[in-house]
């Protein structure tokens, strides 16, 4: 029985290193309904073709159906999986990707037909982000979003043994070792992941009320991926986030001091990048990263206005920010990458500020900042300052980091009357006149 074992488990080890080495060639599936909007299926299509590409598959062919209804079997219509099972023996393709959440019967079902993996969106956007992950923590909200992702899907023999799994799309990080776990296992290290980021969250929660006690204002990037939120970042902060144009490329939220000129100091946080039908359980295993955004006191709602579908991006995003009960905050929408679009004034948010920037060529920076000071301009008390001769050195100071309203010269010293927060007014309490 112990040969027998060690027997299998090589290989197992020895099919998981056949299909590392494997490239993946997938047929990607796009599934609509017939109320959906128009063109949605489409771009969703498209999009999804770009997150296989991401995750390290080569697209060898697409297909797609909009239904009046899903088949509670398939997803999709009968015809329709035939048509796929001949894809892939014609491309020689051995993953096929679903643009709908698939339960783990449907899956199965779809499998014992075209006789390859097939996996859904979902499972792509998490092994995106598991590709992404660097922190610790970073890497424990991915943990958790695919043991949730992976729990309903437990159905029959775990649709497969460890011998099918390779290093392909759907089974990087815990997906490895998932299969060997029974549901209480899973159940139990859930449970744990949470309550690590549960210690994580109160951390920062820490850190947000350090700066709301020292009323130090706080702004927040979201908006779709690959908006150019982070470029946006370090032109604003003069920091060096990561960035590359693709998809998910910020996963850990980064928090900067940014400049605001006669403006007080101030914190910016770049977040995850949102995108449509984002996976609830991504969203569940992300709170702690959402909530950075949740407690600021401006959004920056970034928006890449050159993409041929950014209404639609702002549309999802929009969605989103009700979805999180985000609709009152202040927000400003962020037009980026103007410099690769040409008519802009039909692009306008209503009822919003709105900049036009480019975060490459500094187009609308300084207008960006402008804004920024404004909203927050009712975080400031209007308050005078006695500055001695022998301190004048402070005026400079005082005017790098606050508005000043008016500034006059006497023999023994300089009156300032200036915007500041509480915290600034404590701050330089010892000149403030009474």
């Amino acid at each position: 029985m112990a040969k027998q074992k060690s027997s299998n488990k090589i290989q197992d080890q020895q099919a998981l290193e056949r299909n590392k080495q494997e490239k993946q060639k997938a047929i990607v599936v796009g599934v609509g309904l017939q109320s959906d909007r128009t063109n949605e299926h489409k771009e969703s299509l498209v999009e999804l073709i770009e997150l296989s590409e991401t995750a390290g598959a080569e697209v060898v062919g697409s297909t797609s159906q909009v239904v009046g209804k899903f088949n509670a079997a398939t997803l999709i219509g009968s015809g329709k999986v035939e048509e796929i099972k001949d894809l892939v023996e014609s491309s020689e393709a051995n993953l096929v990707v679903i643009d709908h959440q698939l339960s783990g019967s449907q899956s199965m079902n779809l499998e014992k037909i075209v006789q390859v993996p097939v996996i859904d969106r979902t499972q792509v956007i998490l092994d995106i982000f598991a590709m992404r992950a660097q922190t610790h923590e970073g890497k424990l909200q991915v943990e958790l979003a695919q043991m949730l992702d992976q729990l309903p899907r437990m159905v029959g023999a775990w649709m497969g043994s460890l011998s099918r799994q390779g290093g392909g799309i759907g089974t990087r990080g815990p997906g490895e070792t998932a299969l060997e776990l029974d549901r209480r296992r899973i159940h139990k290290r859930v449970d744990q992941v949470k309550k690590e980021l549960q210690e994580v969250r109160k951390r920062r929660d820490q850190h947000r009320q350090s700066r709301k006690k020292n009323r130090i204002p706080t702004f927040a990037l979201i908006g779709y991926t690959n908006a150019g939120k982070s470029t946006l970042m370090n032109v604003l902060t003069k920091a060096d986030t990561f960035t590359e144009n693709q998809v998910f490329a910020t996963l850990d939220p980064t928090t900067r001091k940014v400049y605001l000129e006669n403006g007080p100091p101030a914190v910016l946080t770049d977040t995850v990048g949102f995108i449509r039908r984002l996976p609830t359980k991504l969203i569940e295993a992300f709170k702690a990263t959402l909530e950075e955004s949740e407690a600021a006191d401006v959004l920056l709602h970034v928006i890449d206005v050159s993409n041929p579908n950014f209404i639609r991006h702002e549309e999802v995003v929009s969605e989103l920010i009700q979805e999180f009960n985000w609709q009152n905050k202040k927000m400003i929408y962020v037009y980026n990458k103007a410099d690769l679009c040409g008519e802009k004034e039909k692009f306008l948010a209503k009822g919003h500020p709105r900049i036009f920037t480019s975060a490459v060529s500094g187009q609308g920076i300084d207008a960006l900042k402008e804004s920024m000071l404004a909203s927050i301009s009712d975080q400031q008390k209007e308050v005078e300052l006695f500055i001695p001769k022998e301190e004048q050195n402070l005026v400079y100071q005082i005017g790098r980091e606050a508005k000043v309203i008016l500034q006059e010269e006497a023999s023994t010293g300089t009156l300032i009357k200036v915007k500041l927060t509480e915290s600034q007014i404590r701050q330089w309490g010892a000149y403030l006149q009474t």
